[in-house]
């Protein structure tokens, strides 16, 4: 068994190693390498000692950790003590338990010794914080999504109409994109009639990290809405600049990090939030939710036609509540068309291709399951289901993606 002195190469290689290693564990809510915001505050490696032998101690100040990896340098057969002092962004952090269990992870799957780890956790001072928050900010001055090479598709769900099931389409493609593996978010912009957080069984506040808004995660997608803070219950009558201020503030004053997809939940219709979003999202793609019949097709062609006004692709249609199977029968409660009806209207008018994408069949398990808080295409372990209905919506996102 090899036995290491104070700050031997085995044990400051140890503990270099470590710290890269732990560089591959991200926190969940900045998206960022724990090494890189900071929150590893130092590691520390003790060589376990034989009975009767001394403790030998080597602490190594993880800023200036550096080094080649401690391959060969330390015996597979040692055994160490390792002590990782964490300190998260706040008191309390609801996913401080994710994140040292993957720092556990990351110190006992270290292959060349035996590491026993010993997590220590605290909290960041005000002034490290403050440094963190000021830093983060500074690259989110303004809305993130509009910037030249952003990668993020971003498809905003519209109808013409309330009651045509738009939030509910746009709760369980959300949840099908992260089920399919993208860093999905989405901002409830019903700032009226706001469904998300039901629909995803969330009860929590966003985290607030010196003014910056963490966004609350459920079933793999980050989310916000003003249905999440405390007095959302009483009647918002905003309209003009305060309602696009809260979008402003959805899209800037939220750590989003980069995801792949942002889905936005318009309100019904074409009103002051559906033009507040093409105006600061023109790179959004318009998705419009009609049902079969021609009362709800007719008033959906509206939203598709708000392209018009202001620099918004739409992407297409999907016609939702298009037939009930029952007994090996397939029947059409609401008429039939509408969406085929929407597609071609919008396409003459708009001069471009707006396909009709899918026919989504009206399924009571949508209500059933979404009013539990899980959004209806995912199992109760989070997977996506196997379910025709979810296999409509994952073929619908590929579709969006493609």
């Amino acid at each position: 068994m090899t036995h290491t002195q104070p700050g031997s190469p085995a044990t400051r290689n140890i503990e270099a190693e470590l710290y890269e290693r732990l560089s591959k564990v991200i926190d969940p809510e900045l998206g960022r390498s724990i090494t890189d915001i900071g929150m590893i505050a130092s590691i520390k490696a003790t060589l376990a000692a034989a009975p009767g032998a001394t403790d030998l101690t080597a602490v190594a100040d993880v800023a200036d950790a550096s080094g080649d990896a401690a391959s060969g340098l330390a015996d597979a057969g040692d055994t160490y003590d390792v002590t990782v002092k964490v300190e998260l962004t706040v008191e309390g952090c609801p996913l401080s338990q994710t994140i040292t269990n993957q720092i556990n992870g990351a110190v006992a799957s270290y292959p060349y010794a035996t590491l026993i780890p010993h997590i220590e956790v605290s909290s960041m001072s005000r002034d490290k914080l403050a440094d963190l928050v000021a830093g983060l900010k500074a690259e989110r001055r303004q809305n993130p999504f509009n910037k030249p090479g952003i990668k993020t598709r971003i498809f905003a769900i519209a109808s013409g109409k309330g009651g045509v099931g738009k939030s509910s389409v746009a709760a369980n493609l959300a949840a099908t994109f992260a089920a399919l593996g993208y860093d999905t978010a989405a901002i409830d912009a019903d700032i009226y009639g706001f469904s998300l957080p039901k629909l995803f069984g969330v009860h929590t506040q966003p985290t607030n990290l010196n003014g910056m808004l963490m966004p609350v995660t459920a079933w793999g997608v980050k989310m916000i809405s003003i249905g999440m803070f405390a007095g959302s219950e009483r009647a918002i009558l905003w309209r003009g600049p305060r309602l696009q201020r809260s979008l402003e503030q959805f899209l800037a004053d939220v750590w989003w990090g980069s995801p792949d997809v942002l889905l936005l939940d318009l309100a019904p219709g074409t009103g002051d939030m559906a033009i507040s979003v093409a105006q600061a999202l023109p790179n959004a793609e318009l998705v419009v939710v009609t049902t079969p019949q021609p009362s709800a097709s007719d008033v959906a062609v509206r939203s598709g036609l708000v392209a018009l006004q202001v620099p918004m692709k739409v992407r297409g249609v999907v016609e939702n509540m298009s037939y009930f199977d029952h007994n090996g029968e397939r029947l059409r409660l609401f008429g039939e068309g509408g969406g085929a009806r929407v597609s071609q209207q919008l396409t003459e008018a708009l001069g471009t291709d707006v396909p009709l994408l899918t026919q989504l069949p009206l399924q009571p398990e949508i209500r059933e399951i979404g009013e539990t808080g899980r959004p209806a295409v995912l199992t109760p372990e989070g997977a996506l289901d196997s379910s025709p209905l979810a296999q409509s919506f994952e073929a619908l996102a590929k579709q969006l993606m493609s």
